[in-house]
């Protein structure tokens, strides 16, 4: 039969390794419940000519948007790199919160910096590089809380609607203003 499961969110990250460079906890939102999950991004120098770009539970094309923005914006030398995206557990991501995540494991993997495992990061990536703020951050922050991480990322344009109570609260209105406080 059938068993419920209390917090789908302990169960995607319950094998997550913990200060692995391209390892990052995102909060994103299934209806209206709030789940945890890992992205995982491996950048390696290409062995052909063109580099490859795969990706499980996230769609390739917004990584490739992704990625252009890291190479205009934050000055990454990605168009040697192999890059490899997954969300750990087999979920899939179509959410625009998922942006900041995914472009901070990418960067994250490239530098082989890791991102604190007590953080959690979601914002939406536009193409000059801003982060745009996103739906329901305060139930984000709750869930990301209620699990134990004490840190978070959050677009900037969202600060009005979040309190530091029990986490610590980095706002971002620009890539370049949090990938050189991470990594």
């Amino acid at each position: 039969g059938l068993m419920e499961v209390p917090n789908p969110s302990e169960l995607f990250l319950a094998e997550r390794p913990l200060n692995t460079p391209g390892s990052v906890v995102t909060a994103t939102l299934e209806g209206s419940r709030t789940v945890l999950l890992e992205i995982q991004a491996l950048v390696t120098p290409t062995a052909y000519g063109t580099p490859r770009r795969t990706t499980l539970g996230v769609d390739q094309s917004r990584v490739a948007l992704l990625l252009a923005v890291l190479e205009k914006k934050a000055g990454l030398q990605l168009g040697s790199q192999d890059v490899f995206v997954n969300v750990a557990g087999g979920a899939k991501l179509s959410e625009p919160a998922a942006d900041l995540p995914i472009l901070i494991a990418i960067a994250s993997s490239y530098l082989d910096k890791a991102v604190p495992p007590d953080m959690v990061i979601f914002g939406e990536v536009g193409l000059a590089g801003e982060i745009r703020a996103v739906t329901q951050p305060e139930l984000r922050l709750s869930e990301a809380t209620k699990l134990g991480f004490s840190q978070c990322v959050v677009p900037a344009g969202n600060k009005q609607r979040l309190s530091e109570d029990q986490t610590t609260i980095q706002y971002a209105s620009h890539v370049l203003d949090i990938l050189p406080t991470l990594l």
